[in-house]
């Protein structure tokens, strides 16, 4: 049996092994880089809803161009799906005996339900922030991503529940508070909320466009 044939019948057996483990918030894909194009050779798990077939992520290709057979494993880095649930994603590069890259080992596990939870906790506990703890977030916000980031999960905390399980109505109120926050002031930041929401950039300004009418400021 080929090397590489070897290999992934090897991760195959690991990935069974991880979301048996694991439960229904997992998933592990395998994808072949002989193709990048239809590179998923094998997944198990629902979190995606990815199908064989499908091609490696551009994060993925991008850290290949990026840095070729020097690529570094990445572990524990957040993706949104594309309905907003926020997983926890590993990816890991696999190599033959020569060195060379041949697949990528992809573990996501869905935190959604866990943050929610965090969040439900703290809540029950009385725990909130003070208003110290959030100058001191503000004053580590670097970029102006980290500052959206920073921003909008103050917002979150005060909502209570993770966006993607929110509702219609609350996912206006976030927009609401970040409104306040003078968020929006900020270059392309539709694009990102609509991607943390699940909902389109459309979405985003009808949002804007209802609270800014209830505040006489259209």
């Amino acid at each position: 049996m080929e090397e590489r044939e070897h290999l992934l019948d090897t991760l195959k057996q690991l990935a069974d092994g991880i979301t048996n483990t694991f439960g229904n918030n997992c998933e592990v894909a395998i994808h072949d880089l002989r193709d990048i194009t239809s590179s998923l050779v094998y997944i198990t798990g629902e979190v995606t809803n990815r199908k064989l077939g499908s091609p490696v992520t551009d994060a993925v290709i991008k850290e290949l161009v990026t840095h070729g057979s020097a690529v570094k494993d990445r572990f524990s880095f957040k993706t949104i799906t594309d309905d907003g649930r926020e997983i926890k994603s590993t990816t890991m590069f696999i190599r033959d005996s020569e060195n060379e890259v041949i697949a990528a080992f992809c573990v996501n596990f869905d935190v959604t339900d866990y943050l929610n939870a965090m969040q439900a906790l703290e809540l029950f506990a009385g725990i909130k922030k003070t208003k110290q703890s959030k100058k001191i977030s503000k004053k580590i916000a670097v970029s102006v991503d980290h500052t959206f980031e920073v921003l909008f999960e103050e917002a979150v905390s005060e909502i209570g529940k993770r966006p993607a399980t929110m509702s219609t109505e609350e996912k206006i109120n976030l927009v609401r508070l970040l409104e306040r926050k003078g968020v929006f002031q900020i270059k392309g930041v539709v694009n990102q909320m609509a991607l943390q929401l699940g909902v389109s950039s459309f979405t985003v300004y009808n949002y804007l466009k209802r609270i800014r009418a209830e505040n006489g400021s259209v």
